[in-house]
């Protein structure tokens, strides 16, 4: 295995792509398919398959034989001693061109399968680049969590001094300090832990790599109803029709006739005991042969095959269908979800911190109990987090219907 070792610098900004908040990735996607060993492999099954088309345009082997008289033949013109013979069979019309055609058909069918594996991979490392982004950005909300109950260990030591409140108030504040920092180490073992399957989904070692993490946007676009485009995996089955359609043409021509040319050369020895016309005179012959199947059965069973063959792929070709319609609606249903479950935790995360605020003054005033605020705090941090859930949601149901609906790029 070819593992390129790099070190990656990456930034996350979340720019806007048709309507949505993404980041473009099309450098990992490259560096996938480059690197990605399966994707490989396909691609040389489809350099294989190509080379069968070269195959395909052979002719049979030519057939030289070359023969010993154990008792020579004595004729009017001498004696023969050896025979030599050339024959070559030449398929009917149109059988080469048929083996070629069928030949084709299965390179197509090979390319398309690299097709739909490219874009599965190119799906699996969006995906997965964004669970690691809702990763950095909840990292990053336990950090300022982090900076803000020490601010308010601040307020609460000055109000323990001034007499206004109990030290116990400082003990809630290290005990939500000690959770938070210990839920910030566990999504940094989450996080390392992902981006190791990230690097060796694209075939590549990391050596150094740090997110620049920037706020949340404030809301998400509907997205539109998606409708099930030109998808490779159903395309897929138009060229295994037509492999078979021309499997059976390619039938039809093995079971015509083939012709053989050929040469016969007999050397033959001059006479000693008499003198004739042409004594001595070798004997060429020119030959030609017919090959015919007197029993046809091994043909129509392939070609009963081939119409079995056919019945199947239609039947899968449906199945197939109604599975990536099922997928598509579903992933959309999803991303509607995940947008509105955004919205709902961005409002309610809004009201939160108003709360916090109007009871961070009021204790200050000695007029709200402490554990009422770190309640409420502890309210926005879990929406917070929910947010960057959601958030990726989107995003990963969003990639998910542009996979289904053949959007370029993916």
């Amino acid at each position: 295995m070819n593992v390129k070792k790099i070190t990656l610098n990456v930034l996350f900004v979340l720019g806007v792509v048709s309507g949505m908040g993404a980041q473009e990735i099309r450098y990992f996607f490259e560096l996938a398919e480059t690197n990605n060993p399966e994707l490989r492999a396909l691609r040389l099954r489809h350099d294989l398959a190509g080379e069968k088309v070269n195959e395909a345009r052979a002719l049979p082997d030519t057939e030289i034989g070359a023969g010993v008289f154990v008792s020579e033949p004595e004729t009017r013109t001498g004696a023969q001693v050896v025979r030599f013979s050339v024959r070559q069979m030449l398929p009917w019309f149109g059988q080469i061109t048929a083996r070629e055609n069928f030949a084709s058909s299965m390179a197509e069918v090979e390319y398309l399968d690299w097709v739909i594996a490219r874009r599965q991979l190119r799906l699996e490392v969006a995906q997965a680049y964004y669970r690691l982004q809702a990763l950095r950005q909840q990292i990053g909300i336990l950090e300022q969590q982090a900076v803000l109950l020490d601010s308010y260990r601040e307020v609460a030591l000055a109000a323990v001094e001034a007499g206004k409140a109990s030290a116990v108030d400082v003990l809630r504040l290290e005990i939500r300090k000690n959770d938070v920092t210990a839920r910030s180490q566990v999504l940094e073992n989450q996080y390392e832990s992902g981006a190791f399957a990230f690097f060796r989904l694209i075939n590549a070692t990391e050596t150094a790599i740090g997110f620049m993490v920037t706020e949340l946007p404030g809301e998400l676009p509907e997205p539109d109803p998606p409708v099930l485009g030109p998808h490779p995996e159903l395309e897929k089955y138009d060229r295994l029709f037509a492999s078979v359609a021309r499997e059976e043409a390619l039938n039809r021509k093995s079971a015509a006739p083939k012709i053989g040319l050929g040469l016969d050369y007999i050397p033959v020895a001059e006479r000693t005991d008499m003198v004739i016309p042409d004594s001595g005179k070798d004997i060429v012959m020119p030959m030609v042969s017919f090959s015919f199947p007197l029993f046809r059965s091994p043909y129509k069973s392939r070609t009963r095959q081939n119409e079995f063959r056919q019945a199947a792929l239609e039947a899968e070709e449906n199945a197939r269908r109604n599975r990536l319609e099922g997928m598509l609606q579903q992933a959309w249903q999803g991303q509607r979800s995940a947008r509105v479950r955004f919205a709902t935790l961005t409002e309610n995360s809004q009201n939160t911190r108003q709360a916090i605020e109007i009871l961070l003054k009021n204790y200050q005033t000695q007029q709200a109990d402490f554990g009422d605020l770190l309640e409420m705090q502890e309210m926005e941090l879990k929406l917070e987090l929910e947010r960057t859930e959601a958030f990726a949601s989107y995003l990963s149901q969003g990639v998910l219907v542009n996979y289904l609906v053949a959007q370029p790029g993916l």
